[in-house]
């Protein structure tokens, strides 16, 4: 499209542009959001940068929304716990009943930071977060693996809400109504980018 336009823009400047106002977009997209649920799927998938293996921590909630992410190296209770405080920082709530795997460290996290929340522990539960892993893996291979942690953290925490933002769960509406969200989902980019409909 850009060539078509004439425009010749090279990749080193798209990286630059991402990296500028990215990260803004999606923090203004995630206010503008409804109050996510109150039913959250945690899950941690393996990412493997430079041959070190690390994990990258991820919550939704009942709709299959991106609640946050959170690249660690570990996979213990310190690291379960760290991402919880991650969780009820950026959500400002918390929730009423937690669904996660079988890996033993939620619980022992959960004594100290959700105390009195129902924990549901089932593989076949989780499908929901385990899904959402999907778009991480497709652009992981597009982008020829994560270069680093940092790189993985930052590019992921601004990829989640803007993909989410222009993936408004098709399957679940008729045609009419897709289209019409995808309109309002448009005109809502333009606005909070700050771009004229072109004539």
């Amino acid at each position: 499209m850009r060539l078509y336009r004439g425009i010749t823009v090279t990749y080193e400047a798209i990286r630059g542009w991402c990296l500028k106002f990215a990260q803004g977009y999606a923090n203004q997209i995630r206010k503008q959001r409804p109050k996510s649920g109150d039913k959250w799927h945690l899950d941690e998938v393996v990412i493997k940068i430079k041959g070190e293996q690390f994990y990258l921590w991820r919550a939704v909630d009942q709709h299959g929304v991106v609640l946050d992410i959170l690249m660690q190296r570990r996979r213990n209770t310190a690291a379960a716990y760290r991402f919880f405080r991650k969780l009820l920082k950026s959500t400002g709530f918390a929730p009423r009943v937690i669904i996660t795997d079988k890996l033993k460290r939620y619980g022992a996290a959960k004594k100290d930071s959700l105390k009195g929340i129902e924990h549901r522990q089932h593989k076949g539960l989780n499908n929901r977060a385990e899904n959402s892993h999907r778009p991480t893996r497709v652009r992981e291979r597009r982008m020829g693996r994560f270069k680093s942690v940092g790189q993985a953290q930052r590019f992921l925490s601004a990829f989640e809400p803007i993909r989410g933002h222009f993936h408004p769960h098709q399957h679940k509406q008729s045609a009419s109504e897709y289209r019409e969200t995808m309109h309002q989902r448009i005109e809502s980019w333009r606005s909070l980018t700050e771009i004229s409909a072109i004539a």
